[in-house]
């Protein structure tokens, strides 16, 4: 099975509302929000997100424990390449769990688990690239250039995703005056996981988001999609405008 991640989810939604509860100092409120997710979820990808978010908000140590354990135990029904990325963040947090109940040996190890999952990115995609940048099947996509978020910063990675829906969006709020276009692309080195999503909102790296130093190679490109409308567009610059956090280049 194959999960991808849809920011227009209705469980995903409540997930980023009870989120927003958080950023205003409003914990009840989004517990609230997080329990109804739970109660709302349909699938185990779902219920694995929902679990989650139920557990920050968790008093006890043994309750949290608990719903940490049900989001990994839907997390591993669905092992796949868009929930793997979360087991770090999750054995880990399940480990300091232990710890706080003075059970060291199990504490050890979910470290452990933790630590055995920090390793490359085992996505084999496909994998897109959006740009307005008008370019051919064997030309190579490289880092150091401009960043669409950020004016005047040199990138020192190359990004691109194995969900086409993010390329499209990468490619509507691309600089330039050109066409939106995806690139279907292969890396032809190294990549990892991109730090500026994993485990920021979200367990692990759901977007499917990576990044390399090494050159991506155009193999083909993807010309049916729908694109954003004017409106979606305006309400993503005006997000990303609004965004506080630092690059990690």
């Amino acid at each position: 099975m194959d999960t991808q991640f849809d920011p227009n989810n209705n469980i995903i939604k409540l997930c980023l509302r009870g989120m927003g509860m958080e950023d205003s100092g409003k914990p009840e409120d989004a517990s609230l929000l997080f329990l109804k997710a739970w109660s709302e979820a349909t699938d185990d990808f779902e219920r694995f997100i929902a679990a989650y978010y139920v557990a920050r908000h968790q008093k006890n140590i043994s309750d949290k424990l608990k719903w940490l354990e049900t989001s990994l135990q839907f997390a591993l029904k669905l092992n796949d390449d868009t929930v793997k990325s979360a087991f770090p963040l999750l054995y880990l947090n399940i480990a300091k769990c232990y710890e706080e109940l003075g059970d060291p040996d199990k504490a050890k190890k979910n470290y452990e688990l933790s630590n055995s999952y920090k390793i490359a990115p085992s996505d084999k995609g496909p994998f897109y690239h959006g740009t307005k940048a008008d370019l051919q099947v064997g030309d190579l996509l490289t880092a150091k250039g401009d960043s669409n978020y950020k004016p005047d910063l040199k990138m020192n990675h190359i990004y691109f995703t194995a969900l086409i829906n993010g390329a499209r969006l990468a490619a509507a709020l691309a600089k330039g005056e050109g066409s939106e276009r995806v690139y279907i692309v292969e890396p032809t080195g190294k990549f990892e996981n991109d730090p500026n999503v994993t485990d920021k909102k979200f367990p692990g790296n759901l977007t499917r988001s990576y990044r390399s130093q090494e050159p991506l190679k155009i193999v083909g490109e993807e010309t049916e999609w729908v694109r954003q409308t004017p409106v979606e567009l305006r309400l993503w610059r005006e997000k990303l405008a609004n965004n506080k956090g630092e690059i990690i280049n």
